[in-house]
This record gives structure tokens, C-alpha cells and sequence, in this order.
């Protein structure tokens, strides 16, 4: 009989950011069990309107954002694995909010890994209250048995990513902070874009809207998510799609 994840978590590393190896060691034994000795495995996807699948506001590309890559990416790789990834993520929300209907909307779920991403959203907060909302889900969590996993945030081509000082740059620094001081996992969407960008692609080639990434970026975002549940990413091979033209109008932040 499978025990829940909880039980087989990983203490937390307090001051050490999880290493992917060890921490989809015991996602892996899930994943890989077979029927009848298996269970559903549920990932939780939270947050704003990235991983709720906002392209060209009002417009949702669901299957086209990095919560269902991941759900195809984790059916290829675990072809007897029975999971559900779940999105519980708002367009506009902070993570104030967040944090507030987190038990109601995600612990209820009982999950197995919890994924977070308000980095974008949170700049209106500032720091400090987005930090206090960020350690509440991820105690949440931590306490529920969940294996957690924040992500950074992806790029808003209104900020000034490469400006150590600018309030994305900062989020994106606060952010692992607490992916160190907690040992949970981390998906740095931030570093993503910004070593994309240095290598040579073109940053509108990855963007929907100012705002929120196109296809092309939410591949960039799952890359950083795979190596937490055993999939090296050399071996992922993402479907090609035509270019999507790039909304260069000002937009709200949903």
C-alpha cells in the first residue's frame, strides 16, 4: 500500500534550496506504480493569471499554459500514473488573496505538490506583505503533506528584468529566499526568460501581451518545473506552434 506523500516527504532543509533529485524521489515512486498498487497523484497549480492560462487578455489558452504542458509532459513520461493537475489560479490576483482562500480552494484538494506563482501581481503588494502571504501557503502546505515548488516570475516587458533593483528583480530575489529558508522547490521562470533573452531570442518571440507569456514562454516555464518530478529536460520536445503576434498595447495586469 502507497503511503501518502506527506509521509514521505523530505524534512525541510532550513537554509538550502531542495534538490530536484531528492525531491521527486518519492513523487517518482508514485508516478511509476502501476494498478492496482497505485493512487491519483494531484498537483495543484496556484496563483495569478500565467498559470491560469491568460494570453491575449480576455482571451484563455488553457492547453496552451504550463499547468496542462505539465499534465502531458508527466502522462508521456508516466504512462500508468493517474493525476490530476488542478489550476486554482485567479487572473489579477495577488498572493494576499491567494493566501486567504488557499485552505479553502487548495489544502481541500489534498495535494500532493502545491505549485505557487504570484511573483508578477505581487509588485502592487511590495515585499514585505507579499512575503508574509508567500510563507503562509507554503506552511499551509508543508503542514498539509504537500511537496511545494514557487516559482519565480515570468518576464513583463514593462519592468526592467537585468536592473537588480526593479520590483520584478526583487520578487524574483525574494522568492528563492524563501525556496532556501523553507527547502522547497524552485522553477526560476525569471532566470528562464532572462538567459533566453542574453542567448539571443527575441523576448516579444515569447510574449502574448506585455505581460503574459506566449506558448513559446510557457515551455520555457515548464522546463524549469520538469526536473522537480524526474523528467530531465533534454529529453522534453515541445510541440511546435506557428508564432502568435505579440499584443503590444498597454495592458491591466490580469
Amino acid at each position: 500500500m502507497l503511503l501518502p506523500l506527506g509521509l514521505l516527504a523530505i524534512h525541510l532543509t532550513g537554509g538550502q534550496i531542495a534538490q530536484p533529485a531528492a525531491f521527486a524521489r518519492p513523487l517518482v515512486g508514485l508516478l511509476e506504480a502501476k494498478w492496482p498498487g497505485n493512487r491519483t497523484v494531484t498537483i495543484v497549480c496556484h496563483g495569478h493569471s500565467v498559470p491560469a492560462g491568460f494570453f491575449v487578455t480576455p482571451t484563455v489558452q488553457t492547453f496552451d499554459a504550463y499547468p496542462h504542458l505539465l499534465h502531458e509532459a508527466l502522462a508521456k513520461k508516466y504512462p500508468h500514473a493517474v493525476v490530476n493537475v488542478i489550476v486554482t489560479a485567479i487572473g489579477g490576483e495577488a498572493s494576499d488573496t491567494g493566501a486567504a482562500r488557499f485552505e479553502r480552494d487548495v489544502m481541500s484538494l489534498k495535494p500532493d505538490v502545491v505549485t505557487i506563482d504570484y511573483g508578477l501581481n505581487d509588485r502592487r503588494l511590495g515585499l514585505d506583505a507579499a512575503r508574509a502571504a508567500w510563507e503562509s501557503m507554503i506552511e499551509q502546505a508543508t503542514k498539509g503533506g504537500a511537496k511545494v515548488i514557487l516559482l519565480t516570475p515570468s518576464w513583463d516587458q514593462s519592468a526592467h528584468p537585468e536592473d537588480p533593483k526593479d520590483p520584478l528583480s526583487l520578487h524574483a530575489e525574494q522568492i528563492r529566499g524563501l525556496a532556501k529558508k523553507y527547502g522547497t522547490g524552485l522553477a526560476d521562470s525569471f532566470d528562464a526568460f532572462l538567459k533566453a533573452t542574453k542567448s539571443g531570442t527575441d523576448l516579444p518571440s515569447l510574449m502574448s501581451q506585455v505581460n503574459h507569456p506566449n506558448r513559446a514562454g510557457h515551455e520555457l516555464i515548464l522546463k524549469e518545473l520538469l526536473p522537480w518530478f524526474g523528467i530531465e529536460t533534454s529529453h522534453h520536445k515541445p510541440r511546435m506552434h506557428p508564432p502568435q503576434p505579440f499584443a503590444r498595447f498597454p495592458v491591466s495586469t490580469r
